[in-house]
């Protein structure tokens, strides 16, 4: 089982997507949030892929959480882009919410609910 998650601007045609973790290294969130402020569209998506191989074949699992990009940083929980990331319909971050909020709505819960999903395989009549 693999994985990798990103987080998608659409400011920035997807940037920084499979870079995120570099980005975020090297910026950190004030840094990314600088690039933000002259914007036209703060919206972001964040998109969770797992590979799961078993024997010769492999099966991908994808989640994700459509949001925008706060004005400024919010929450001490999380890690990463967490505490700038508004979900659609939330006025928490990520940081901002608890476990079981965030697995409400989160990219990674929704890839490992259908993960999960897969592994249990059909529902028995």
């Amino acid at each position: 089982l693999i994985d990798d998650s990103g987080l998608f601007l659409d400011a920035f045609g997807g940037f920084p997507g499979v870079y995120s973790s570099y980005v975020h290294k090297r910026l950190g969130n004030p840094g990314l949030l600088k690039l933000l402020q002259d914007a036209k569209t703060r919206a972001a998506t964040f998109e969770t892929v797992f590979l799961l191989r078993q024997g010769g074949s492999h099966e991908v699992f994808h989640g994700e959480c459509r949001g925008t990009i706060a004005a400024g940083e919010r929450g001490t929980g999380g890690f990463g882009f967490d505490p700038i990331f508004v979900p659609e319909g939330a006025a928490k971050t990520f940081a901002e919410m608890t476990v079981t909020e965030k697995n409400r709505v989160s990219h990674r819960a929704r890839a490992v609910a259908a993960l999960l999903a897969h592994l249990r395989g059909p529902k028995q009549p």
